[in-house]
């Protein structure tokens, strides 16, 4: 124990949000939804829906409720950037500012353009003799913005939910959904409909479809789709070689999600890997009207089927070591003797703590890095009213130990430093196990 160096740095309370490098939920300073990802020079945008909580004279209470658009950007699926609202009801001139209903949009480019699809309530009554949906589109130079809405909605077209696709040809196909999943032809201006709206057929009868997406690989167009067939959404898909079909029904690609009615999706291809984009209300367990986007790894068995994804906490990427990692997300956890929690259930935003209160109890979190430059501390943020003492393991429970922490009894969250007794460069998984009965809250660990 004489090699331990105990540093008391702080017993203030500590926020976890001020920086948006996290593993699922990726967003954790706002709710978010619908993600449509893209990858643009190199890079992964996401496009989601942005949920807010609805108040009297604000939406609907109790109802989904969307005033705007963000877009996220991020090189490794770990680190993302916000770059603010692209577009916002109040600001598209066929929208109707009132009605807090931009729901899920998509995203495209084409000959150095990018263009924004987005649904939303017309301000002017329709042919069914009220206000109802359509899609518009928003231009930009680049992928950040700024957008610029266009005058009018897209003639001819009622529905929510856009998903664009560019075939090998060239030719663009528009999807959206209105209790039945549509698909028509874009002009070359990506602004009109080139063909009149088709339901795509073969799909299920019963229940809700939405959502589209739709994607080729080697040869086969997925159709991909949130589908309600008892009460909760799961994300189905139909296979064709064809944009327009005919396509099979073929499997599902992740089950109904216990606590969130809706799921929403994208699916692309990013440095070799196929990632699934989903989301799920973690930042808001009681209310499944706000929501928070996930990513988890996609994998495709040898005759083109999708393997199911079982959704995660640890998500993807590659967590640098220096960088707080947070081991609530965890990618496993010992049978007994973990218990993870909201660390202010009013402000869900602080994000989560995680508590060990017994021996041998430990928490896995995956793929850390820690380069080439040897590193010579472990910081732990925690509180304990007793004290006690963490062990840092790599690669297993029973793993070598490159860090044991004292922790001191202290009533505020306190970071805690101690010496790294081994330093193995490279990607390592961590465990931290509790050595004793006393319970520990963690909320993070780095390395300096």
């Amino acid at each position: 124990m004489n090699t331990i160096k105990l540093i008391l740095v702080s017993c203030s309370l500590i926020f976890l949000m001020n920086k948006i490098d996290a593993q699922n939920p990726i967003i954790r300073d706002q709710y978010t939804a619908d993600p449509s990802a893209r990858v643009f020079n190199g890079k992964v945008y996401v496009f989601p829906s942005h949920d807010i909580r609805a108040v009297e004279g604000k939406g609907r209470p109790g109802w989904f409720c969307m005033e705007d658009y963000h877009v996220f950007s991020s090189e490794n699926l770990t680190d993302w950037t916000d770059h603010g609202v692209i577009v916002s009801q109040n600001k598209v001139p066929w929208a109707d500012s009132t009605a807090y209903s931009m729901w899920a949009p998509d995203c495209i480019e084409r000959n150095g353009k990018f263009y924004f699809y987005f649904p939303a309530t017309t301000n002017t009554v329709g042919r069914f003799g009220r206000k109802g949906f359509s899609i518009g589109v928003a231009v930009a130079d680049k992928p950040e913005g700024p957008y610029i809405p266009q005058n009018e909605n897209i003639k001819d077209l009622f529905g929510i939910d856009p998903n664009v696709f560019i075939d090998n040809d060239g030719q663009a196909y528009l999807y959206w959904s209105m209790r039945n999943i549509y698909v028509a032809k874009l002009k070359e201006n990506m602004l009109e409909l080139e063909t009149e709206p088709e339901i795509i057929q073969n799909l299920p009868e019963k229940g809700l479809k939405e959502g589209p997406w739709v994607f080729e690989r080697n040869g086969i167009y997925y159709l991909t789709f949130p589908h309600v067939e008892n009460e909760t959404e799961r994300l189905e898909y139909a296979i064709g070689d064809n944009p327009l079909g005919p396509f099979k029904m073929t499997g599902v690609i992740m089950d109904e999600s216990p606590g969130c009615w809706t799921n929403h999706h994208s699916i692309i291809q990013y440095n070799g890997q196929w990632y699934l984009f989903y989301h799920q209300n973690d930042l808001s367990p009681d209310f499944d009207k706000n929501r928070s986007v996930r990513i988890d790894s996609l994998f495709f068995n040898d005759d083109g089927t999708i393997r199911k994804v079982k959704p995660t906490l640890r998500g993807v990427g590659i967590t640098n070591a220096t960088e707080k990692i947070q081991f609530d997300r965890y990618s496993q956890i010992s049978e007994t003797g973990v218990n993870v929690q909201l660390i202010d259930t009013l402000d869900t935003f602080r994000g989560w703590k995680t508590l060990l209160d017994s021996d041998g109890a430990w928490v896995q979190y995956n793929a850390v890095g820690f380069g080439n430059k040897k590193l010579k501390k472990a910081q732990v943020e925690v509180l304990s009213a007793t004290g006690g003492i963490l062990q840092i393991r790599l690669n297993n429970a029973n793993g070598p130990v490159i860090s044991e922490v004292k922790i001191p009894d202290c009533e505020n969250r306190t970071t805690v430093e101690s010496t790294l007794l081994k330093f193995k460069k490279g990607i390592h998984n961590l465990f931290i196990t509790l050595k004793g009965d006393e319970q520990v809250e963690i909320d993070w660990v780095r390395f300096e």
